[in-house]
């Protein structure tokens, strides 16, 4: 997630008749919601060195997960994000955006509360050196595997990205889709030397550590796909997939994960150019590829942080300051539409990001309408298949994501926290308890 603001086109669910007029036709992405800091801290790498562990080692023992069973197992899922993806001046720091270091009492907390896999997004920007070995600096990468130990260490699946160097909006963002042919020749031997070092560090993890090529590519505009960029996004993932197999050891086997345009449900799902990549260097018998997207529908109770426009209250208990869109019979068929398109089809869905920012300090109720949406959305993904991941962006207060204290180990949103426990363990549908307060139904207000 970045830090603009995102507007997504209509998405209508193949399934059910046309839903909730105008829904998805916003997205706003996930506001830091701490100021950039205007240098790198003390501690951070600055000068490329070679990334290549001296002794490669021999791969760990591997678990042949098929995709039921890595489903179950990923459970539900949180993301460390604004922590190893922020950056200052285009050089990536964890303490950037006024953040502290990660500590493995913090992920100890992420697991004793019940999640079973940790989105950790990455940015390199700066920390790769020239063409033509693009060597990523050795120090960051020891750290990226360092903080992806603090995960596996608990017994929980990692996801490891590359996070901010596909923005326009970044500095030193490089891999760009949109730009002309002659330029993307060098953006695709920069992302394969990129990724083959990547690979090659973690080659010999076993099944826990998934591989996520990249995240809300696309060409900075909102609208319709462009074709030409899609083709390039499409490019990138079959690189992204062929470089890691080539790698060998447990790489061959491991689950890859990949988004369309923009992670966006609807131009991933319809006819708009997205293209699952071939996987003929795996060798397992079966797939082993997983399709990304994210999930902030509708906008305006979500993501919007504008006053006068963003809305408290969301979905069929909803009386007042109401955002009318995207309701729960959307959420259902956009599920069931993932499903459709690809878990269906032996392809899992990781819904990368889900969440609601905090507007409490608006309406004393919001909580509740927050824990509510966040139940119905983990409950639908979880029936249709899909793995929901929810994006925590470190900030605790007014606009935040914050689930933990990360600097107390403490949790701060316990409610919401059990209420997606209590969706991802659940066996089926079952009735999703109304925001408190609001438990009649009004029927003129359904949406």
């Amino acid at each position: 997630m970045k830090t603009v603001t995102k507007r997504l086109g209509a998405f209508a669910a193949a399934l059910i008749i046309m839903l909730c007029a105008g829904c998805n036709k916003e997205q706003g992405s996930t506001p830091n919601s701490t100021p950039e800091s205007s240098a790198v801290q003390d501690g951070e790498p600055s000068a490329p060195e070679s990334s290549t562990p001296e002794d490669a080692g021999t791969p760990e023992e591997w678990t042949e997960l098929s995709q039921t069973e890595v489903t179950a197992a990923m459970g539900m899922g949180w993301n460390l994000g604004n922590q190893l993806e922020a950056s200052s001046n285009g050089t990536p720091s964890e303490k950037a955006w006024n953040n502290y270091r990660i500590e493995p009492d913090l992920l100890k907390l992420v697991k004793e509360n019940g999640f079973s896999t940790v989105r950790i997004p990455v940015s390199y920007l700066s920390m790769i050196g020239s063409a033509p070995d693009y060597t990523i600096d050795k120090e960051w990468l020891d750290r990226v595997e360092e903080v992806v130990n603090y995960v596996l260490d608990n017994d929980m699946f990692a996801i490891i990205n590359m996070h901010g160097d596909g923005y326009y909006t970044v500095d030193g963002g490089w891999l760009l889709c949109a730009e002309d042919d002659d330029k993307q020749v060098e953006i695709k031997a920069k992302y394969e030397a990129v990724w083959r070092q990547i690979a090659d560090r973690f080659k010999n993890y076993d099944e826990h550590l998934i591989f996520e090529s990249m995240n809300e590519e696309f060409d900075g505009t909102y609208g319709n796909p462009n074709e030409k960029a899609y083709q390039n996004i499409n490019a990138y993932n079959q690189l992204f997939v062929d470089t890691v197999r080539k790698t060998g050891a447990n790489n061959t086997k491991r689950w890859l994960l990949m988004p369309g345009w923009n992670t966006n449900v609807q131009y991933t799902t319809g006819d708009f150019g997205f293209v699952i990549p071939e996987d003929t260097l795996c060798e397992s018998p079966d797939k082993r590829l997983m399709i990304s997207v994210h999930y902030y529908d509708p906008y305006n109770f979500t993501i919007n942080e504008t006053k006068g426009e963003y809305k408290t209250q969301w979905g069929k208990y909803a009386v007042e300051d109401i955002e009318r869109s995207c309701n729960e019979t959307y959420v259902n068929a956009v599920m069931m539409k993932l499903n459709q398109s690809f878990v269906s089809q032996g392809y899992p869905v990781v819904i990368g990001e889900l969440g609601v920012q905090d507007k409490s300090v608006a309406a004393e109720y919001f909580p509740e309408f927050r824990r509510y949406w966040t139940e119905c959305v983990v409950n639908a993904a979880k029936n249709q298949g899909c793995i929901p991941v929810y994006w925590d962006n470190g900030y605790n207060g007014d606009k935040g994501f914050g689930l933990f204290d990360r600097v107390k180990f403490t949790v701060t949103q316990p409610e919401l926290i059990e209420a997606m426990i209590r969706a991802i363990n659940a066996e089926g549908e079952y009735e999703i308890a109304p925001p408190a307060g609001f438990e009649k139904e009004e029927e003129s207000d359904v949406a």
